[in-house]
């Protein structure tokens, strides 16, 4: 059952049905638009930052959509806008993506692949007299924009054909300041969707491009060269969020009206929202940038680098998408529930470990001093298949601070003096005291063990209440342990006139220095996972992290305060 799980690939999964898949189911029906094709997506992230935990619900619903229909999903970078745009991000797209077990295997794409073919659609456009040269400035557009009652104007609508065709190639070369001049398509002025009244699909702008350099200095806009990527590509279903239903008509309206080898259907669908982060490309750069958190894939950011790298797992992330499911109406879910995937797949995957994470040492005095013991413990509870592992115990432990009180409050059933415990996996002790400094602070705690309960049994069938973990004080490895949590102290940090950072949460991040964790951790890989027992879930730190100052993260606590509804 473990290895079942542990072995899961995404990628071998089907989606569960949703609303796209019933488009779909009708388009290829015999005798609906797309019988006898091949379903064809695309997922066209923009490399201006890092993929974050809303791109992965995209890529679920574009490489899986695909997937269900022994289709082809391509991955298509989004780079008609050079302004922000680096291949650090485009790599780290395409690790991303793997990590997630989805392959665009040979179809890997551009934007900027077909700025030429745009190109020359615009010159068709131009010579149907369905776009026109456009001198009016961003402010000017603005001010004519006009309302719902009051069409939008342009002076230049009605240029010479034999005009704009000159003008917009001397736009390519060069001839003209940025901003002086737009492409614009010749639609409708009056349209109730703003999107339609005639938009501009080309913009002068001398920056250079991560890929084609300074051999352009016109770029298409969004809205102009996706239906044009996609009809080239033969997408036959372009999945997008819920905030391109408004621009569908353009899009159709740009394939229709060029020579376009076929014609995409767009389909609308929610996108992702979870509260107590956000996930706005700018503010995460602004986060990055201004030193907030320590990078991309700083734990703490709701990028998919960074959920690697705090101990998320693709299944659970799969898990997550599938279970909020596909919806036509934006909503908001609560980071509990993430976290709450996360916590079922590792309690399932996750091998246990003991680990002290604020140490107090703990004396057996009637324990040899030379002696040291091997036990055997499983590796999990549940699944004896993932093994044992061998724990070592002498007369010197390390346990939790907070697992001894001196006078102890009511109902506490750990070490106190008179008080009996089991040491897990190992013996029952008894603690006799302790040992102060000067400033009265418990420095050392002591015990005598029953060397009749090896194991924690109690042969004479007596109740020991509590149960604590330890790790060996004379082979044990030093740890440095990173305790995450929510980076912002409000559901909403980005809401109305908020800024969100103002509401940093300064506890989001709280190291300890000085942890104690069982010596079989020493050979813990990079990005390896563990329970750590009554701790939480814990990734091995994949950037600080060596053999000789282990680094772990939190990735989730113990407590589910997830809320099933």
């Amino acid at each position: 059952m473990a290895e079942e799980i542990k072995n899961n690939n995404v990628n071998d999964e089907v989606m569960s049905n949703n609303f796209i898949h019933q488009f779909i189911d009708e388009d290829i029906a015999e005798g609906g638009a797309y019988y006898g094709q091949r379903v064809h997506t695309r997922f066209p992230p923009e490399p201006n930052g890092y993929l974050h935990i809303g791109h992965a619900k995209a890529i679920f619903v574009d490489f899986g959509t695909a997937q269900k229909y022994n289709g082809l999903c391509n991955l298509r970078m989004d780079d008609t806008n050079p302004t922000k745009e680096d291949v650090e991000y485009v790599d780290a797209i395409k690790e991303d993506i793997a990590w997630l077990g989805f392959d665009w295997e040979d179809r890997f794409y551009y934007a900027s692949d077909y700025f030429e073919q745009m190109y020359q659609y615009a010159i068709e456009l131009i010579e149907k007299g369905l776009a026109y040269v456009c001198e009016l400035s961003a402010e000017q557009m603005r001010e004519y924009r006009g309302d719902l009652q009051t069409p939008a104007q342009s002076p230049y609508r009605d240029r010479p054909v034999e005009e704009s065709l000159d003008l917009f190639k001397r736009m390519r070369a060069g001839e003209f300041p940025d901003g002086s001049m737009t492409l614009r398509a010749k639609i409708d002025l009056a349209s109730g969707n703003f999107n339609m009244r005639d938009p501009v699909i080309y913009r002068i702008n001398r920056l250079k491009h991560h890929r084609t350099g300074d051999k352009w200095c016109i770029y298409p806009m969004y809205d102009f060269a996706h239906p044009i990527e996609d009809a080239i590509e033969g997408i036959t279903h372009s999945l997008c969020t819920l905030e391109f239903e408004a621009h569908r008509p353009l899009y159709d309206w740009v394939v229709d009206n060029i020579s376009a080898p076929s014609k995409p259907r767009q389909i609308e669908f929610a996108r992702l929202g979870i509260n107590n982060t956000v996930m706005s490309k700018r503010k995460l750069r602004q986060l990055v940038e201004e030193g907030y958190v320590s990078g991309w894939d700083d734990p703490r950011m709701p990028t998919i680098c960074g959920l690697r790298r705090r101990g998320y797992t693709p299944e659970a992330i799969r898990s997550f998408t599938d279970q909020i499911g596909v919806a036509k109406v934006n909503s908001i879910v609560e980071y509990g529930f993430l976290e709450h995937c996360l916590r079922d797949d590792l309690n399932n995957t996750a091998k246990r470990a003991m680990a002290v994470l604020d140490p107090i040492k703990l004396v057996i005095t009637n324990y040899p001093e030379d002696k040291t013991e091997e036990f055997e413990v499983e590796n999990h509870p549940n699944y004896p298949e993932m093994g044992t592992r061998k724990v070592t115990f002498s007369n010197e432990l390390y346990i939790e601070s907070t697992d001894f009180m001196e006078e102890p409050i009511k109902k506490y059933q750990r070490l106190y003096p008179g008080n009996e415990v089991r040491i897990k996996s190992a013996y029952v002790v008894k603690c006799t005291g302790c040992k102060k400094d000067e400033n009265g602070k418990v420095v050392e705690v002591y015990a005598t063990y029953d060397p009749e309960t090896k194991g924690g049994n109690t042969p004479d069938g007596r109740k020991v209440r509590g149960t604590i973990h330890w790790v060996n004080a004379k082979d044990c490895c030093n740890a440095e342990v990173r305790l995450y949590d929510n980076l912002f102290t409000v559901p909403d940090p980005d809401v109305g006139d908020r800024n969100f950072i103002d509401y940093i949460n300064p506890e989001s991040l709280v190291v300890l220095k000085d942890c104690k964790v069982e010596k079989t951790l020493a050979d813990a890989e990079k990005q390896d996972r563990f329970q750590f027992m009554r701790q939480g879930y814990f990734c091995v730190d994949s950037k600080d992290s060596t053999k000789d100052n282990l680094v772990f993260n939190r990735a989730v606590n113990l407590k589910d305060s997830f809320k099933q509804r």
